[in-house]
């Protein structure tokens, strides 16, 4: 294969990267199976080396594919897997078509104390057990939480907006789906991260790989090495520059002839634009880079500026409800999403005990918040893919070190009592895949009741929400005054999956809570009942 073609084949490749996994994120209708996405996420490198850190096992080795990869031909898993580096070179793109004068990069100096010490950082918060600098670092992450933040519910907007105006004329192919309500405080780091990265990306192409990722700091040491390189055949070259101005990673020097190999993200834009063949990819001849470049206690340097000079809803029958509930779900409005009983009363006052919660409650198959908090990188799969939007990101729920890691929120939904989809997609191993049998049984939490809120005791009528929720009947009615009943609980076979919180309909506190196990146990299986009675066959027809 021509040198020249391998840009064209990084393109398509990296494209395919960059779709399926924006579709993972944003899918609504469950159209990628769980086996799928888990396949597909096998080769992003931080994911897999924390899931080699907790679950040592064959689906955890993708980081090594990684690693080989970088090995023999440089940093292209940056180039055409990693989707926040394909993300950049999709945004930089968009920004030099904008611009008149077309090639707006030139050679500039590693900022290799900056660089390396964010490395370093993150590999002695990983050694002491905790993950937060790579969860706040990491490139699949922090594409995954924009996303799943910014993309996803304009995607479920425009889905919203287009389901009944294809419905009225009879076509069904899109439905309203609930918009999860994500509480403010948690975008702004992603809002922060999101301008950080779109602005070097316009500004300095590549500069976030090369600077901030830890990720790239590792592959472009590695690279280095690499047994095929990219390297400036001298006598070939005639000085035209072109090079050095279309690479976005800024590590090209057409001057020296010289190519700095570990800031190289192989996106092979110089192999295209060259027209000597003067730059060339090839087995490593040893390039002329000064390695002083490379040391990471080089004097940090602002880059110069580039030169001016270079260039499943059922149809009701009225239409008019109809488009009232679409407008509502396009809108994130919750009411037609909650599970309903036509008996609920309204309190008719506030509650006033807090819910007194101790622990958060943690995802089914996280085994317990420690280890859920070493392992969990915050990419928000989780809760993309939780179909009752019960998985929310925290904020401080985990303490600092658990910075925008999920949790189940009651008050937002209830955990499916036969869900088993956010370990199965989980990639770092935070989550560990459960059977539906297994699920059953698993523990995250215990039930609390608080009698002063419940709406039976304080406004004596009757309710019965919780227990007609509860799929292990640790929630049950009992008597109460004269024919009203009241809840009775039974912490040994409750699963904490939050259905009674969820529906209960006390305000601003539940009567009904669950507070977390910071370990999941074990439940109880429920006692069923059978009813036994003979059976008079001539009573039967047949």
């Amino acid at each position: 294969m021509s040198a020249k073609n391998l840009k064209p084949l990084r393109v398509l490749i990296s494209l395919f990267f960059l779709i399926i996994a924006t579709l993972i994120f944003i899918d609504f209708r469950h159209s990628f199976s769980e086996n799928f996405i888990s396949s597909f996420l096998f080769l992003q490198f931080a994911p897999s080396v924390v899931k080699m850190i907790q679950v040592a096992g064959i689906s955890a080795l993708g980081f090594l594919v990684i690693l080989i990869l970088t090995a023999l031909f440089g940093r292209v898993y940056c180039s055409t897997i990693c989707p926040l580096g394909i993300f950049q070179d999709v945004v930089s793109w968009f920004s030099v078509k904008l611009r008149r004068k077309k090639w707006p990069y030139r050679y500039a100096k590693p900022h290799n104390i900056l660089r390396y010490s964010l490395l370093g950082l993150t590999v002695i918060f990983m050694v002491f057990g905790s993950i937060l600098v790579l969860n706040l670092l990491d490139p699949y992450s922090n594409f995954g939480r924009f996303v799943t933040y910014f993309a996803k519910p304009g995607a479920l907007g425009v889905n919203n907006w287009l389901s009944p105006i294809l419905m009225s004329g009879g076509i069904y192919a899109l439905y309203p789906v609930t918009i999860p309500a994500i509480r403010w405080e948690v975008y702004v780091f992603p809002i922060l991260m999101l301008v950080l990265v779109v602005w070097l990306s316009i500004k300095y192409g590549r500069l976030y790989c090369n600077t901030v990722c830890p990720v790239g700091t590792l592959l472009g040491y590695i690279s280095k090495f690499s047994f095929f390189q990219i390297y400036i055949d001298e006598q070939a070259c005639s000085k035209c520059g072109r090079c050095d101005r279309i690479c976005k990673s800024s590590c090209m020097s057409f001057r020296e002839a010289s190519v700095d190999f570990s800031r190289c993200v192989a996106c092979y834009n110089c192999l295209k634009i060259c027209p000597d063949n003067a730059v060339k990819y090839s087995i490593n001849h040893g390039n002329k880079f000064n390695m002083t470049t490379l040391n990471p206690f080089t004097s940090l340097k602002k880059s110069p500026s580039p030169s001016a000079a270079n260039e499943n809803l059922q149809v009701d029958g009225s239409k008019r409800n109809f488009i009232l509930t679409s407008i509502m779900m396009l809108f994130g409005i919750n009411r037609f999403a909650r599970a309903t009983v036509e008996d609920i009363p309204e309190p008719e006052q506030d509650t006033t005990i807090p819910e007194e919660k101790n622990y958060p409650v943690s995802p089914p198959g996280s085994v317990s918040l420690e280890h859920f908090n070493k392992a969990c990188t915050a990419c928000t799969l989780c809760v993309s893919v939780c179909p009752t939007h019960v998985i929310q990101p925290s904020l401080l729920e985990y303490g600092v070190g658990g910075f925008l890691q999920p949790r189940l929120d009651f008050h937002a939904g209830f955990c499916n009592f036969d869900c088993t989809s956010c370990g199965e997609v989980c990639p770092t191993g935070a989550i560990l895949p459960l059977t539906v049998d297994e699920k059953h049984v698993t523990q995250i939490g215990v039930v609390k009741f608080e009698r002063e809120n419940c709406v039976v005791y304080t406004d004596n009528t009757s309710c019965g929400a919780c227990s007609e929720h509860c799929p292990t009947r640790a929630c049950d009615m009992v008597p109460y005054i004269g024919e009203l009943t009241i809840p009775e609980v039974d912490e040994s076979t409750c699963i904490g999956c939050g259905a009674c919180e969820y529906i209960c309909p006390t305000r601003p506190y539940r009567a009904i809570y669950v507070d977390g196990n910071p370990r999941h146990k074990i439940a109880d299986r429920p006692e069923t009942e059978r009813v036994e009675r003979e059976v008079d066959f001539e009573d039967f027809p047949f």
